[in-house]
C-alpha cells in the first residue's frame, strides 16, 4: 500500500489584484502615472525562444557610407590584420576628437568585412550609454544562442560566453564595433558588486575581432592586446581630394587652389567639409563665394563654439553650420529643416525613430515655428491655435530629405526605429542657438512626440529600446524641462518600459530618482512625487516583495490624506491597492473589512460604473472568498461580470480577471470540476488577447493545473505544470517566486499522480 503522503498541497496561485494604471485615467491630468486599482499587470510580453539565426547574421545598423568617402591610411592600418612584431590584432581603437570620421572609418571597416565573406557574426552597437551595449549584446544572444530577452544581463552575458569558442564546436568569426563610447566605465557592469560585476569588452579570440570608436583616451581603454588607431584631421592633400571628388559626382571642376584655400578656412575638419561640400553642390555657389559667406557668418557667429574642437575648428563648423541650416530651410517644405533640427537636437544622435519627428505632435510644433503658418509669434501656444496650417506628414518626411540633402543628418528611411542620425556636434552647435525658454519648450515637446510613438504593449523590442534611448538622450540634455511644471509622463513611461523589458534595477533606480527629484522640486505631497512612489510600490509587488508594495501604498496613502483628503479619487484607489495587499500578505479578513467600508466611498465620488468602483467590488469578494465564505464570493463575483461587460467589454483584461476570479473561488466553493473547466475556457480567451506568456496567462495556467488535480486528474495536472514550469523559468527566471511556486506544485502533483496509481513513491516523512 501506498504511504500516505505528508506534503502539504499548495492553494492555487493569485489573481492579480492591484497595479498601477494607466495615464489616460482620472489621475493622469495631476501629472504622473495614476495609482489605480485598475486590475492590469505590466505586460510583459514574450515570445517564445525561437531557434538560433542561422550564420552569417547581422545585428544592429551600420551607418550609410558618407558622400564621397575619403580612403585614408587609417583605413589600410585598421586593415592589417598582424603588427610588425608579429601579433595577431584582436581588438582596435579608434580614438580622436569629434567630427573627424571615426564612425565613418568604422563603418567602412565593418562593411567591407562582412561583403568580404569572412564574417560569420556582425555585431553593431552604439555604445553611447550601458544600456544600449547590454540592449544589443542580449539581442545578439535572443537570436544567435537562444537566450532569454526578459532578462537582458543574463542574455549579455550568454552572448559574451558564445563568442568564446568550444571544442568539439564550429568556430564563429565575428567582429563586434562599440561605436562612441562615451565613458570606459560603462563597459562594466555593477562594478561595486564583485558577485555580479561582470566586463562588456568581448573575450579575446583567435576568431574575433572588436574595434571601439571614442573620444576619450583613458588607459583603461589601451590594455594589452588593444591597438590604438589616432584619428586626426585631413591631411591638406586629403581635403582637397575630399572636396574635389565631391564636386565631381555632381560634373562640377573647381579650381585647386581655392578647394585648397576653403579646406585650410575649414581647418581640413572633415565634418565641416561634408556641410562645405553639401552646400556647394546644392547652391551651385562658387569655393570663392562660399568663402566670403563663411568669413562674414564666423565673424557673426564668434560666442557659438561646439565642445571638443580647437577654437579654429569650432568656428569653421559653427560657420558652416549655420548655412547649411540656412540653405536646408529654403528647400521644398521651406521653413521646416531648422525646427525639425531643433528636435534632433535633443534625442538619440546614434538614431531617432521616424514616427517621432513625424508625428503629429511634432508636426504642430513645425507649424508653429514658420511664420507662414502661425501667425502668433509664439510658438508654445500652438497646441490651442486652431488656425495653424498643418504640416502634414510628407512634408515632415520633406524636411528630413532636406537636411539630408545639406549632410546635416543622415535619414535612412528604411531603418524606421533608427531612421535620423545625426552628429554630436551638429547636435551641440543646434542646442546653442536656443534661448533657455525655447530650449524648454523644445524639450517636452520632444517628449510628446515619443510617448506618440511609445505602443502600449511593447510587442517590438528594437522599438521600445530605441525609444528608450532617445529618452535617455533627452534627459541628459534637458531634464530640469521634464519637471516643469510637473513630472512629464514620459519619466514614468520610460520606468515602466525599463520594468515592462525585464531590467528591473534599472527601473527601480529609474523610479527611485524620479520619486527624489519630484519630492525636492514639487514637495513630497505632491500628486507627482505619490504617482512615483506608487509605481515604485507596484514595481516592488511584482518583484515579489509584498511588503515592501504594502510600505509604499501606506507612504502614499498617508500623504494623499494629509494633503487631499479622504474622498480625493487618488486617496480612493490607494486605499484599495493597500488593501489589497494585506490580503495578498494573508489578512483575507482585515482587508475584505477595509474594501468594504471603502466601497460606499467610491460609490459616492466616483460613481457605480466606475473601473475602480468595479475593481474594489472585485477585490472585496475575492477577500471575503479568501476570508472563508467561498460562495458568496462566487455569487457577488458573477453578479459583477454583467456590470463589467457592460462597462469595459468582454475582452478587457478586468473583466477576463473577474472571470478567473469567479472560477476560482468556484472551486474553494467545492466546485473542482466546474473551476477546471472554466479556467480552461479563460486561457484561450487569454492566449487571444493578452499573448501566451503575458503574466495573467500563466497565472490562469497555474491555476487551472490545480484545480484540474482536485478535481481528480494529479496526472493531468502535473503535466500542465511541467510546461508552465518552462515558461516560468524562461520569462521569470529561476529564482523568482512564481517560477518556485511552480516548482513546488509540480513536486506536489507528480507525488499525488504516484499515489493514485498506486506507487509508493517516496515517503517524506
Amino acid at each position: 500500500m501506498a504511504k500516505a503522503s505528508k506534503r502539504k498541497a499548495r492553494g492555487e496561485e493569485s489573481e492579480p489584484s492591484v497595479t498601477v494604471a494607466d495615464s489616460g485615467n482620472a489621475a493622469a491630468s495631476n501629472g504622473g502615472t495614476a495609482i489605480s486599482g485598475v486590475v492590469n499587470t505590466l505586460n510583459v510580453q514574450q515570445r517564445a525562444l525561437p531557434e538560433p539565426t542561422p550564420w552569417p547574421h547581422q545585428v544592429g545598423v551600420i551607418p550609410s557610407p558618407a558622400r564621397s568617402f575619403q580612403h585614408r591610411a587609417e583605413v589600410d592600418r585598421l586593415r592589417t590584420a598582424v603588427e610588425g612584431s608579429g601579433t595577431a590584432v584582436l581588438s582596435q581603437v579608434l580614438t580622436g576628437m569629434g567630427g573627424v570620421g571615426k564612425t565613418q572609418l568604422a563603418a567602412d571597416y565593418a562593411r567591407a568585412a562582412w561583403d568580404d565573406g569572412g564574417l560569420d557574426v556582425l555585431v553593431w552597437v552604439t555604445a553611447s550609454a550601458q544600456s544600449p551595449v547590454v540592449a544589443a549584446y542580449a539581442q545578439a544572444g535572443a537570436e544567435l544562442c537562444r537566450a532569454d530577452p526578459a532578462d537582458p544581463e543574463q542574455a549579455a552575458k550568454k552572448f559574451l560566453a558564445w563568442l568564446t569558442p568550444k571544442a568539439g564546436q564550429r568556430p564563429c568569426r565575428w567582429l563586434i564595433v562599440l561605436d562612441d563610447v562615451a565613458d570606459p566605465n560603462d563597459l562594466v557592469v555593477h562594478p561595486d558588486d564583485p558577485g555580479n560585476r561582470y566586463s562588456l569588452w568581448p573575450p579575446a579570440s583567435s576568431y574575433g575581432r572588436t574595434l571601439i570608436t571614442t573620444r576619450r583616451r583613458d588607459s583603461a581603454l589601451f590594455g594589452e592586446g588593444r591597438r590604438r588607431i589616432e584619428v586626426g584631421l585631413f591631411t591638406p592633400a586629403e581635403s582637397a581630394a575630399y572636396l574635389t571628388a565631391a564636386l565631381a559626382a555632381q560634373g562640377r571642376s573647381e579650381p585647386a587652389d581655392q578647394l585648397a584655400a576653403l579646406a585650410q578656412d575649414l581647418g581640413d575638419l572633415p565634418l565641416a567639409l561634408a556641410q562645405a561640400a553639401a552646400y556647394l553642390v546644392d547652391s551651385g555657389e562658387t569655393p570663392a563665394a562660399y568663402r566670403a559667406l563663411l568669413a562674414d557668418r564666423a565673424t557673426k557667429l564668434a560666442d557659438l563654439t561646439p565642445d571638443a574642437l580647437p577654437d579654429e575648428q569650432a568656428a569653421a563648423l559653427a560657420a558652416a553650420w549655420s548655412l547649411s541650416v540656412e540653405r536646408a530651410d529654403t528647400l521644398r517644405p521651406a521653413g521646416l529643416a531648422q525646427p525639425m533640427l531643433h528636435l534632433a537636437a535633443l534625442l538619440d544622435a546614434n538614431g531617432i525613430p521616424q514616427d517621432v519627428l513625424t508625428s503629429r505632435i511634432a508636426r504642430l510644433y513645425l507649424a508653429a515655428s514658420d511664420p507662414r503658418r502661425a501667425q502668433r509669434p509664439k510658438w508654445w501656444h500652438f497646441r490651442r491655435r486652431l488656425s495653424l496650417a498643418a504640416v502634414t506628414p510628407e512634408e515632415a518626411f520633406g524636411a528630413l530629405r532636406a537636411l539630408d540633402r545639406l549632410s546635416l543628418i543622415d535619414h535612412q528611411p528604411d531603418s524606421p526605429h533608427q531612421a535620423v542620425r545625426i552628429h554630436q556636434l551638429i547636435q551641440r552647435a543646434t542646442r546653442d542657438t536656443l534661448s533657455p525658454e525655447r530650449h524648454d519648450q523644445v524639450a517636452r515637446v520632444s517628449a510628446y512626440a515619443l510617448m506618440s510613438a511609445w505602443p502600449e504593449i511593447e510587442r517590438d523590442t528594437d522599438l521600445a529600446q530605441a525609444l528608450r534611448a532617445n529618452t535617455e538622450a533627452l534627459t541628459h540634455h534637458a531634464e530640469a524641462a521634464l519637471y516643469q511644471p510637473k513630472v512629464h509622463l514620459l519619466l514614468h513611461r520610460f520606468g515602466r518600459s525599463l520594468g515592462e523589458s525585464g531590467q528591473i534595477t534599472a527601473a527601480v533606480d529609474h523610479l527611485i530618482r524620479l520619486a527624489d527629484i519630484a519630492r525636492s522640486r514639487l514637495g513630497p505631497d505632491h500628486l507627482d512625487t505619490l504617482s512615483a512612489v506608487g509605481d515604485l510600490a507596484m514595481l516592488r509587488r511584482l518583484a515579489g516583495d509584498r511588503a515592501g508594495a504594502a510600505r509604499g501604498f501606506a507612504e502614499v496613502l498617508d500623504s494623499i490624506v494629509r494633503a487631499l483628503g479622504e474622498d480625493h479619487p487618488y486617496s480612493l484607489v490607494t486605499r484599495n491597492n493597500l488593501a489589497s495587499m494585506w490580503g495578498e500578505l494573508g489578512d483575507a479578513a482585515g482587508a475584505a473589512q477595509a474594501l468594504a467600508e471603502l466601497l460606499p466611498h467610491q460609490v459616492r465620488v466616483l460613481g457605480e460604473d466606475h473601473p475602480s468602483t468595479l475593481t474594489t467590488r472585485n477585490n472585496l469578494a475575492l477577500m471575503r472568498g479568501r476570508a472563508g465564505d467561498a460562495p458568496g464570493a462566487v455569487q457577488a463575483l458573477a453578479e459583477l461580470l454583467p456590470d463589467r461587460i457592460r462597462v469595459l467589454g468582454a475582452d478587457h483584461p478586468d473583466t477576463l480577471t473577474n472571470r478567473g476570479n469567479h472560477a476560482l473561488m468556484r472551486g474553494q466553493a467545492g466546485d473542482a470540476p466546474g473551476a477546471a473547466q472554466a479556467l480552461a475556457n479563460l486561457l484561450t480567451d487569454r492566449i487571444r488577447v493578452l499573448g501566451s506568456d503575458h503574466p495573467d496567462t500563466l497565472t490562469n495556467r497555474g491555476n487551472h493545473a490545480h484545480w484540474l488535480g482536485e478535481a481528480g486528474d494529479p496526472a493531468g495536472a502535473a503535466q500542465a505544470l511541467v510546461g508552465l514550469l518552462a515558461d516560468r523559468t524562461r520569462v521569470l527566471g529561476a529564482d523568482h517566486h512564481l517560477t518556485l511556486a511552480t516548482r513546488d506544485n509540480l513536486a506536489y502533483w507528480r507525488e499525488r499522480a504516484e499515489l493514485s496509481a498506486g506507487n509508493p513513491g517516496t515517503d517524506h516523512s
